[in-house]
């Protein structure tokens, strides 16, 4: 198994040599997204109306991050499961997203997406959110402030660890 140090912006350009397995240490920006973000992107999409960050090339952490405490730039910031957005990422990996970060296995036709794209996703260590946080160098809330800790951030990432776990030629981590 490989092991890389990569920009978020290069996974496009990169993705097609990683395997299901290799360790990637992630650099960039990346958006925070889960179920009810999800749902209102897709609300977006469907009345044709501006996201609240461009898909292309984008790279989307399903992660809910706590409040955060005095001194710090996020609270802990952990992967949840990334099952429960399987019904909306094909269609955000079609137009253009090139990543996700997450934990647990992805369904079919997820995976067949990722393939036909030439996406990758990863997963980042459950129950360590305290630990994922100290990566995460600057925390802007840019939509669905109603949402609380689901509303949409973007992250600066800094050596973030996460394990390909299904890559762009079909590689299943989970297989």
């Amino acid at each position: 198994m490989a092991e890389y140090n990569i920009n978020i912006s290069e996974l496009k350009k990169i993705s097609p040599v990683m395997n299901a397995g290799d360790r990637v240490l992630l650099n960039g920006i990346v958006y925070t997204s889960r179920d009810a973000a999800h749902k209102r992107i897709f609300e977006l999409l469907d009345k044709g109306e501006e996201l609240p960050f461009p898909l292309e090339g984008a790279c989307i952490y399903f992660a809910g991050p706590t409040p955060t405490p005095e001194g710090m730039v996020i609270g802990s910031c952990g992967p949840t499961t990334s099952g429960r957005m399987d019904v909306y990422s094909p269609r955000l990996l079609d137009l253009g997203l090139v990543a996700m970060i997450g934990k647990g296995e992805r369904n079919a036709d997820v995976c067949e997406a990722i393939v036909r794209n030439g996406a990758v996703y990863f997963c980042a260590v459950g129950g360590a959110g305290a630990l994922c946080a100290k990566q995460i160098k600057s925390c802007e809330e840019i939509a669905f402030h109603d949402l609380g800790c689901e509303s949409v951030k973007k992250l600066l990432l800094e050596d973030f660890p996460v394990i390909v776990a299904i890559d762009s030629k079909g590689g299943n981590l989970f297989k």
